[in-house]
């Protein structure tokens, strides 16, 4: 009779977590490509974003302006991905590279890039450079719009 112990809980959890790391980073890389396949006319540099913080206050969220990011990246238009969201063509390297690492992680049974993703120092630069970045967008955002077109950005008007 098989016995399980904390260790097979243990590694049965991890490998739950790496499936959904899989799940999560291939939605992130398919819903924007059945966006840009429903693009026509370019409607969506012209759509209300789906952004429940800009819907509410007319500015832009950290995150706004990925999914056009990756939309436009798929399209093959770099520079107009970039002037989304200058982070849109990472995010589409870093999900390809967390998918197979962790399809990999689960055939090896091992795990490689622990430390990294870890890694508190990284994780606090990344989070200082979106800040930073976000808050020049913001302040551009504001000398570009007019006080009326930042309110007809949100659900007010």
């Amino acid at each position: 009779m098989y016995k399980v112990t904390s260790t097979d809980y243990t590694n049965n959890s991890r490998i739950k977590r790496k499936i959904y790391g899989i799940i999560g980073a291939a939605i992130t890389l398919i819903v924007p490509f059945f966006l840009m396949l429903n693009n026509h006319n370019d409607h969506l540099e012209s759509d209300q974003s789906f952004c429940p913080f800009k819907m509410v206050t007319g500015f832009p969220c950290p995150g706004c302006g990925i999914t056009k990011s990756l939309v436009y990246f798929y399209q093959g238009d770099l520079y107009k991905s970039i002037s989304y969201h200058i982070l849109g063509p990472f995010v589409i390297a870093f999900c390809w590279v967390t998918i197979i690492v962790l399809v990999t992680e689960i055939i090896t049974k091992k795990e490689y890039f622990t430390g990294l993703l870890y890694n508190k120092k990284l994780a606090y630069r990344l989070a200082y450079f979106l800040a930073i970045y976000h808050f020049i967008r913001l302040i551009l955002f504001v000398k570009n719009n007019s006080i009326d077109d930042i309110m007809h950005q949100s659900i007010w008007f």
